[in-house]
């Protein structure tokens, strides 16, 4: 009678389980990937639109990543995202990702023209009456 283990005859972890494991966390990573990729070739591609609008809100999200090897060195890095959301005309509110660096240029309650590329804001020209 061969090895059993105590989930019953035959069942061996480290091969029934862990190549099914293995495989979906290496295509959740490669999923993530691709969906990031395409994100940014549909924002990149997007046309740009403007929009006469009020900033509402600015916001930031910093995301850490830590990394401990085997010789027990800890590495970490972060990186900041900046959001900043616009009011519409009709009413109508919506978040974008500040990829030029307007973050530090606007100020909650300024209005003037933004212009968009799909979730990204590119440009905001203030009105010429506000400070």
């Amino acid at each position: 009678m061969g090895p059993t283990s105590s989930f019953g005859n035959g069942f061996d972890f480290m091969t029934t389980i862990f190549p099914f494991i293995f495989i979906l966390i290496f295509l959740f990573i490669a999923g993530t990937i691709v969906y990031r990729v395409v994100q940014h070739f549909r924002n990149s591609s997007s046309p740009q639109e403007n929009h006469y609008a009020r900033i509402i809100s600015k916001r930031m999200d910093v995301r850490h990543v830590n990394n401990n090897n085997n010789m027990n060195n800890v590495s970490s890095s972060s990186r900041t995202y900046y959001y900043i959301t616009l009011e519409f005309d009709d009413g109508s509110r919506r978040e974008f990702l500040d990829v030029k660096n307007l973050f530090g240029l606007v100020i909650e309650g300024d209005t003037g023209y933004a212009a968009t590329k799909g979730e990204w804001i590119v440009a905001f020209e203030r009105n010429a009456g506000q400070q």
